[in-house]
């Protein structure tokens, strides 16, 4: 009788390589996916990786090239490139006392740019916390006893 019973419960072998085989796949899906993630984020990563290094280059660029620039203005700005300008275009030093101002009617100069409001000091009077902040529990409860009780009428 106990052979028979483990033989009814026993399965086909063919069942048994098609669980084997349905198993492995299942494991090998599972890795293809695994790997697939893994590869979409390195991706990714490597990716991102390189627009930094671009930017980082370009940033590098822009600076030198900046650089470049402020060592031109330097030297038109020199007092030997300044005199050498003034000496061309015929200019001459003038005395402020001995220099003649015209006054043009109609002329409204341009006003100055106000970027910002003038710093303030504000002193506030306000305390930092308020009162009902700083009593402690048995102040509360102290003032809630001390209050007087007034019953509520109940309306027919």
């Amino acid at each position: 009788m106990k052979t028979n019973f483990l033989h009814a419960y026993q399965q086909a072998p063919w069942r048994t390589q098609l669980q084997w085989i349905g198993i492995f796949l299942l494991i090998l899906v599972i890795i293809a996916a695994i790997a697939g993630v893994y590869l979409s984020v390195s991706e990714r990563a490597a990716t991102t990786g390189r627009q930094i290094q671009n930017l980082e280059e370009e940033i590098t660029l822009l600076e030198i090239e900046n650089n470049d620039l402020a060592s031109q203005l330097a030297s038109i700005k020199s007092i030997k490139n300044m005199q050498a300008r003034v000496e061309d275009l015929d200019m001459v030093r003038v005395d402020p006392q001995q220099a003649l101002y015209l006054e043009i009617p109609g002329y409204v100069p341009k006003e100055a740019a106000v970027l910002a409001p003038p710093a303030r000091s504000e002193t506030r009077e306000t305390p930092v916390l308020l009162p009902e902040f700083t009593a402690s529990l048995w102040d509360w409860f102290l003032s809630k006893l001390s209050q007087p009780q007034i019953p509520s009428e109940v309306q027919p």
